[in-house]
């Protein structure tokens, strides 16, 4: 059986979605819904986002899409095309029991997932910071909106914030 893939996301106002390889604003309550989506799922990421984090996350599996023949981390799949990535991913899914292999950017990743994914499960954050690492643009018609919540600017919640789950159309 084929598992699907989901993609987790975080996104300014302006598309943007990181500066210098770091996340551009600091919401606890958008960490904790990664880590409920991700939680005992397969994760495709690229290496600069791997890099970012700078570590393996647990309760996960790690693959890391990456075209350095040279990388490699502790307990890290390395795959080095995206069919190779879902491959490991659906493999690691089957093994973990897994009902989504989740795709964790960066931009570069997204825009080989967007094709694919069954859902988007999308953070939109009420800001406009200045970056160089944008989503990519994708026929959003193809998506219908399951679900929204908003978030005001509290706490360790720098910005307001909306959660949108997206199904893909059948």
């Amino acid at each position: 059986m084929t598992v699907p893939l989901i993609l987790v996301v975080a996104v300014a106002d302006n598309g943007v979605i990181g500066r210098d390889n770091l996340l551009l604003w600091r919401l606890r309550t958008d960490l904790r819904r990664f880590k409920e989506l991700t939680w005992g799922k397969p994760m495709i990421m690229g290496r600069k986002t791997f890099q970012s984090i700078g570590k393996r996350l647990p309760g996960r599996e790690t693959i890391v899409l990456t075209r350095d023949a040279t990388f490699s981390a502790p307990g890290v799949h390395r795959a080095e095309s995206w069919d190779a990535a879902v491959a490991k991913g659906q493999e690691l899914a089957a093994r973990m029991d897994a009902d989504a292999i989740a795709v964790a950017g960066g931009a570069e990743i997204y825009a080989l997932a967007l094709p694919h994914v069954k859902k988007i499960h999308w953070t939109e954050v009420h800001a406009t910071p200045e970056g160089d690492a944008v989503f990519p643009a994708f026929d959003r018609s193809a998506f219908k909106e399951i679900s929204r919540k908003d978030h005001p600017k509290a706490g360790d919640d720098e910005h307001p914030f909306t959660f949108i789950d997206l199904e893909r159309r059948s």
